[in-house]
Formats: C-alpha cells, sequence, structure tokens
C-alpha cells in the first residue's frame, strides 16, 4: 500500500459518519474529548492571564515600582531626584508626601492617607485617566482641590464641589508634638480606579501636601518607575546605595507581592490540572483505536490477503490517530480563542 492509499483507508474508519460504524463513533467520541480539553485549557489560561494583565497594567500602574523614603523630610529631593534618575533602568521619578488625616463632612468622619503629588509628572498621570475631563480641569486649576477615593466618598456621603475640612495631627518623620492643622478642601473629583486605592487614599497638590504635613518645602519621598518591575527589590537595593544615610526602599512585591504570587501559583495549578485532563483524552483516543482495531479484524484480514502487509496496517491505524489529534486539537483552539 502506498500512503495514498493509507489515508483513503484511514479516512474511512475515522469520518464514515452516519454509516453505523463502530470505528467513526469512537473517533467521533475522541475528537470532542479533545476539543473539550483544548477549549477549556485555552478558556481558563486566558483567564488567568486577564488576571496577570490588569495586575500588571491596571494596579501596578497605580503604584510605585520602587518608593524611596527618609527617616527626615527630604528637603533636598530635586538633588536626590536627579541622582535617581542617573540609574540606568529608572523611568520615571516623582516626589510625594504622605500623611494621615481626618475627613470631615458634616457630622461624618473618615480616616484616610493624604497623599500629594505633582501631577505634571508622566509617573502621576495614571492615577487621573479614571476622571471626567472637567473634573480633572477644576483639579487643576485650583490649588485647593482635592481628589477622594470612591470608598471614602459614598462613606462621607460626599460629591464633586463638596467643601471637606481636613484634620492632620501634629507631628510628622520627626516625631516632634506639634499643632493640629485644619483646611478646608475642595473636593474637585472622585477616583474610582477599581483597586483598594479607592478605599483610603485621597490626592492633593504636592505644595499643599507637604504644607499640612509640617514639612515645609521638603517631600516624603521619591515615586520611581523601573523598566523591569521583577527587577524592583535589586534597584531600589542600588539607589538606595547612591543615595546618603538616611534613606531606604520598599517595592511593590512587599504590598503587592502576595497578590501576584497567588495569581502565578494559581494559574501554575490549573494549567497541571488541564493538561491532566488533556492527557486522559490522549489516553482515550489510544483506546478508541485499540477499540477499532478489534471492530476491524475482518477488514484487516481483507487488506492481508490483498497484499497489505503489518506495518501498512499499523500506518493506517497511526494515520487515523493522528487525524483525531490534528482535527481535535484545531477545533478546540478554534472553539477556546471564540470563547
Amino acid at each position: 500500500m502506498n500512503w495514498s492509499e493509507r489515508r483513503r483507508v484511514a479516512l474511512r474508519y475515522t469520518f464514515s459518519l452516519g454509516q453505523g460504524h463502530l470505528s467513526s463513533f469512537l473517533s467521533t467520541l475522541s475528537m470532542l474529548g479533545l476539543v473539550l480539553a483544548i477549549a477549556l485549557l485555552i478558556v481558563v489560561l486566558s483567564v488567568m492571564n486577564g488576571f496577570d494583565r490588569e495586575m500588571r497594567e491596571r494596579i501596578l500602574s497605580l503604584v510605585p515600582h520602587v518608593t524611596i523614603h527618609s527617616h527626615q523630610p527630604m528637603a533636598d529631593w530635586r538633588q536626590q531626584r536627579a541622582t535617581v534618575m542617573e540609574h540606568p533602568e529608572v523611568l520615571q521619578v516623582s516626589p510625594f508626601t504622605q500623611f494621615d488625616a481626618l475627613f470631615i463632612r458634616g457630622g461624618d468622619i473618615e480616616t484616610a492617607r493624604g497623599i500629594g503629588l505633582q501631577f505634571a509628572d508622566e509617573a502621576s498621570r495614571p492615577l487621573l485617566d479614571s476622571l471626567p475631563g472637567a473634573d480633572l480641569a477644576g483639579f487643576q486649576d485650583r490649588k485647593d482641590a482635592l481628589l477622594l477615593g470612591a470608598g471614602i466618598a459614598r462613606r462621607l456621603g460626599a460629591s464633586v464641589g463638596d467643601t471637606l475640612t481636613l484634620v492632620v495631627p501634629g507631628g510628622g518623620l520627626t516625631g516632634d508634638t506639634g499643632p493640629t492643622r485644619l483646611h478646608a478642601l475642595y473636593l474637585a473629583g472622585i477616583l474610582e480606579t477599581g483597586t483598594e486605592l479607592d478605599q483610603g487614599v485621597a490626592l492633593l497638590h504636592l505644595e499643599l501636601a507637604s504644607q499640612l504635613a509640617g514639612l515645609g518645602d521638603g517631600v516624603s519621598g521619591l515615586r520611581v518607575v523601573c523598566n523591569d518591575i521583577f527587577a524592583a527589590s535589586r534597584i531600589g537595593w542600588e539607589l538606595v546605595n547612591s543615595l546618603p544615610v538616611g534613606h531606604y526602599a520598599t517595592n511593590w512585591m512587599m504590598t503587592h507581592g502576595n497578590l501576584y504570587s497567588a495569581i502565578q501559583l494559581s494559574r501554575d495549578l490549573v494549567t497541571i490540572l488541564l493538561l491532566s485532563i488533556i492527557a486522559v483524552a490522549a489516553f482515550n483516543v489510544v483506546s478508541s483505536l485499540v477499540l477499532v482495531v478489534f471492530d476491524k479484524r475482518d477488514n484487516i484480514a481483507i487488506l492481508r490477503t490483498l497484499g497489505a502487509s503489518g506495518s501498512d496496517i499499523a500506518w493506517v491505524f497511526v494515520i487515523q490517530g493522528a487525524m483525531i489529534g490534528l482535527v481535535g486539537v484545531t477545533l478546540g483552539a478554534l472553539l477556546g480563542a471564540a470563547v
């Protein structure tokens, strides 16, 4: 038998539907098993990859990859910023000031972390992407403007245009006791990032935040964006070594690393589970071919009488198995991609 004859016989055994052949029925079941297994693998891995992408592009775009802190107010932050920017793996550096405060509206009081940023910096722009254009313009035009997380605004019952009282307790980085600072702020917009920032963060202009935190012209530290987020720990260590004594670094792995590790572990476990399902589907193909061989004993005897060799018969069933696998994987991939 030549190869064309082997393929013709294998095609007849595999796709002779509607003629009551056991071989075609078993082949169809085997293909369906592969289709479902491959489609399930693609769909589930796509969902897990979507979680991973959201983690990278949504959450990690809102938090700094590396944060440089100082034990004292960073008055010379412009010089330190220039030093940090000299690192070849650093893309963006922006100053920030953070403090804990009370936000009061009428009789409602909520605690939140105030963060002051220079919103002209590219590193701070992702935080403003969720704001409508009118709210963004109102925030940029007023120095006493405030952006409040959606969760805090909901608990306070505040809406855009309200005036909130900000209460900052005395003290600061130095630990000295000082007077409590109060300031009336205009709520220019509500942040809805879909992350935990909505539940406990309020954004202000850097100058106002430094004034309220009692830092004067200083800042709390520097927010750093790197070209490789997984090298943040090493980059942070190198940056601290390039700065004067009194600085230290944190990175996103300390705050969000457990979440990212959980996503990666879940994806690995799901991959192993789905590959096991595919292995079962492949074993089903092998067992189906064994049953087909027993079903076609009379056909095999006729082919041997006509001159077919044992290798010809073996190749017929190998080609049948390859056709089942090829069709099952192709249809499964198309179904999984469509879903």
